[in-house]
């Protein structure tokens, strides 16, 4: 099960965001005790079930004698992860220190991206989806994807 869509959210006054029925449904296919994990990359908040976390850390650790973007690459994203587990009510809290690195507020946009989630501030989300992106199409094509439309 992926996460697809985004919608507009808001934060309660404690930093909690509701998930979506759908994305709750997403988090408990693959983690059914509901274990997510938070990190900081892209200006925003991204949010992985806990295996597929697990997953991608010991995969970036695994890599020998990294290089010093890579080393700050993982300081940002190892170093900014938080082990969160859904509530009774479906809700995560988001960090003071994510809030601030993602400049999130009260409201916030929760988007799908398959195998994890993003948390932006509206603000900040608008330019990146109003850019052009007419050379994607070619990037999409040569890496074996048909993508008609």
């Amino acid at each position: 099960m992926y996460f697809r869509g985004r919608s507009l959210r808001q934060l309660d006054p404690k930093g909690r965001l509701m998930l979506t029925p759908d994305f709750r449904s997403a988090v408990a296919a693959h983690s059914p005790e509901g274990r997510v994990v938070l990190t900081t990359y892209d200006d925003c908040v991204v949010g992985f079930p806990f295996p597929a976390w697990e997953e991608f850390e010991q995969k970036i650790n695994r890599i020998a004698n990294p290089a010093r973007s890579v080393r700050d690459f993982r300081r940002l994203v190892l170093g900014g992860a938080e082990e969160m587990e859904l509530d009774p009510q479906g809700r995560i809290r988001l960090s003071r220190e994510h809030m601030q690195y993602a400049g999130i507020g009260k409201e916030v946009v929760l988007m799908g991206q398959g195998p994890r989630f993003e948390v932006w501030a509206p603000e900040r989300l608008a330019p990146v989806l109003q850019q052009s992106f007419d050379d994607v199409a070619g990037q999409i094509a040569a890496s074996g994807i048909d993508f008609g439309f």
